[in-house]
């Protein structure tokens, strides 16, 4: 790899793991200022209860999907790491080993997270499905682009692959 990062190799399952747990913290953080937000606005409107409302559920989804996609890919256009991956010396980079592109973060984040979203919203379309199984679907649609790095010659996820970005652990100093 380049000098921009010396010496880094692909980050095992465990690691990226450990990041996504780290970074649950500050996404959680914002989808409730986005909450707070939308209920704040509806109630200025003229609607206290939300739940009223049927365009309300996809609006909130698409909104925290936004939000938590903006801290991501922000997060990853300067300097290539979230809150969770700086402890762990994690990185996302181009395979060459350099800044990734805006447009391959956004890539990434879409391929990583809309198949595990539409795989909810159809499963929870199925008549007479139990209510926790659309999720236990997206789950595993998730974890499925995950567990690719076990099988992909480089390491990569399937979403990584797919973006032209790897995601990679600093080796010594970072």
């Amino acid at each position: 790899m380049p000098t921009s990062i010396p010496q880094a190799r692909p980050a095992p399952l465990g690691w990226r793991l450990l990041a996504l747990v780290y970074d649950l913290f500050p996404v959680f953080a914002l989808v409730l200022v986005f909450g707070a937000l939308v209920t704040g606005i509806a109630t200025a409107l003229g609607h206290p209860d939300v739940s009223d409302l049927p365009w309300m559920a996809p609006l909130l989804v698409a909104g925290a999907w936004a939000f938590t996609g903006a801290y991501f890919v922000l997060s990853w256009s300067r300097g290539g790491q979230t809150l969770g991956m700086r402890p762990w010396r994690l990185k996302v980079v181009t395979p060459e080993g350099a800044v990734a592109t805006r447009a391959a973060l956004l890539r990434r984040y879409a391929l990583a997270t809309l198949p595990a979203i539409i795989g909810i919203e159809l499963a929870a379309l199925v008549p007479g499905i139990e209510r926790l199984w659309p999720f236990w679907i997206g789950g595993g649609i998730a974890a499925g682009g995950l567990l690719w790095s076990l099988f992909d010659r480089d390491g990569a996820a399937l979403y990584d692959r797919l973006s032209n970005t790897r995601f990679v652990r600093l080796i010594g100093a970072a």
